[in-house]
């Protein structure tokens, strides 16, 4: 068998064939809260962005996501978040939207659904966030809820960004009232 093996990758070799990809292979992670596994999930993948975030939640009050976004603004990278509006009207909520408008960050809230229930992100424009877990602390801290990451997946995260890009475009600009 080794043998084998061996014969296969000298010809490949030698006949100038490349033995083995380059390509990354995906990569799947899980979180599930109360534990708290979902919410470090959460801020490390968004820790991990580079170039771009793309988010889109229902209920937007986390402060741990807030600082995560924020930090990452401040790192360079290009942020924007999209959020239902009418889940976002409490004082909470628009602190959380007041401090991300405060760091540049532009954000739509979108109105023309029953509710917009998607919670995710796309980072780099090839690794997914997404699950039940809505971006708040009650949700990070008391409910059950789960996420998911796809890394190097990027027909996935194409499909995604897609989708944000649809509700961007029907969301209106956020500002912190006056």
């Amino acid at each position: 068998m080794r043998k084998h093996a061996l014969y296969m990758m000298l010809t490949a070799v030698l006949a100038g064939v490349p033995a083995f990809s380059a390509v990354a292979a995906p990569e799947v992670a899980v979180g599930f809260s109360p534990e708290g596994s979902a919410e470090q999930l959460v801020i490390s993948t968004l820790g991990d962005a580079r170039e771009s975030i793309r988010l889109m939640g229902y209920s937007f009050t986390s402060p741990e996501v807030v600082k995560a976004l924020t930090a990452a603004k401040r790192r360079g990278v290009d942020v924007r978040v999209v959020v239902d509006e009418k889940a976002n009207r409490s004082r909470i909520s628009q602190s959380a939207m007041t401090l991300l408008a405060g760091a540049q960050i532009p954000l739509r809230t979108v109105s023309i659904f029953p509710i917009t229930h998607d919670k995710f992100f796309v980072v780099d424009g090839g690794m997914v966030e997404t699950g039940s877990l809505n971006f708040t602390r009650s949700g990070e801290r008391y409910n059950s809820e789960n996420v998911i990451v796809l890394k190097d997946m990027p027909d996935v995260a194409q499909r995604y960004l897609t989708h944000w890009q649809s509700r961007w475009d029907h969301g209106a600009d956020w500002f912190p009232a006056q």
